[in-house]
C-alpha cells in the first residue's frame, strides 16, 4: 500500500498548494514527494495563473527567490511529481514512498528506456539514489563489498549485480532445479578462482562413485 500522505497535493486551492510547498521547503512538512505532486498539479492544471504567474517557470523562479534555493532543485521536485503521477499504478503497487528516495523518480523514464520494466520497479525500491542513476544510464555496477556473488531472483540469475542468466519459465521443476544447481556450483568455482570441468556420467550411481574417487584424488594431490 502507498504510504504517502497527500494532504495539500490533493487540494484544488492554488494558495493552499503553494503554502504547502513552501512549508515543505522550510521543513515544516516532511514529504518531498508530496511537494513534487503539488508542483505537478500547479503545472498540469495551470494553477500558476491563479498565483499571478504566466508560466510554471515564472512561478518556480519566484518560489526559488523567496525560499533562497536553486531553481534547479524545484524543477527536480516537479519532475519527481510528474514521474510519480505518470507511473502511479506501478509505484503504488510496490509501496513506493518518501523513505524509498523520491529523488530517483526523475530518472525513472530513462531507466525504463534501457532496462526491463520489472527490473526498474524492483530496483527503484532497493537501490540508493546514486546506484539507480547509474542503473538508469545503463552502467550500474553493484557494490562488491555487500552483495553476494550470485543471486537468484525468480527465473533470473544475477552475477556480481549484473543479470547474467534467464531460465526459461516453461522448464519443468526438475530441470529448473538441475540448472540452478549447475549455476550455483559454477559460480562457486568462479568466485574461488577455480576452473570448471564438465564430466558426463550415465546415472546417479556413477556420479556418486565418480565423486568419491575425485575427492580421493584431490586429497592426494593437495598432500603432495
Amino acid at each position: 500500500m502507498n504510504n504517502i500522505t497527500l494532504d495539500y497535493a490533493n487540494s484544488d486551492d492554488p494558495a493552499e498548494i503553494d503554502s504547502g510547498i513552501r512549508d515543505t521547503i522550510r521543513g515544516i512538512r516532511p514529504s518531498i514527494l508530496e511537494m513534487g505532486l503539488g508542483l505537478a498539479k500547479i503545472r498540469s492544471n495551470r494553477l500558476f495563473a491563479n498565483l499571478g504567474h504566466k508560466s510554471i517557470t515564472s512561478y518556480i523562479k519566484c518560489l526559488s527567490n523567496d525560499s533562497k534555493i536553486d531553481h534547479s532543485n524545484v524543477f527536480n521536485w516537479l519532475y519527481m511529481g510528474e514521474a510519480y503521477i505518470k507511473y502511479r499504478y506501478e509505484l503504488e503497487k510496490i509501496g513506493f514512498s518518501d523513505s524509498d528516495g523520491p529523488t530517483k523518480l526523475p530518472y525513472l523514464e530513462r531507466a525504463l528506456a534501457v532496462r526491463k520494466k520489472q527490473d526498474v520497479f524492483e530496483n527503484i525500491k532497493t537501490m540508493s539514489v546514486r546506484e539507480f542513476i547509474n542503473f538508469a544510464k545503463g552502467d550500474f555496477i553493484a557494490r562488491q563489498s555487500d552483495m553476494p556473488y550470485v543471486i537468484f531472483s525468480g527465473n533470473v540469475v544475477y552475477i556480481q549485480g549484473k543479470r547474467a542468466i534467464i531460465l526459461n519459465k516453461n522448464l519443468n521443476r526438475r530441470n529448473t532445479a538441475f540448472f540452478i544447481k549447475v549455476i550455483e556450483v559454477a559460480c562457486e568455482a568462479l568466485d574461488k578462482g577455480g576452473v570448471i570441468m564438465p564430466v558426463f556420467l550415465r546415472n546417479m550411481r556413477d556420479a556418486r562413485r565418480f565423486g568419491h574417487a575425485a575427492e580421493q584424488i584431490k586429497t592426494r594431490w593437495h598432500m603432495k
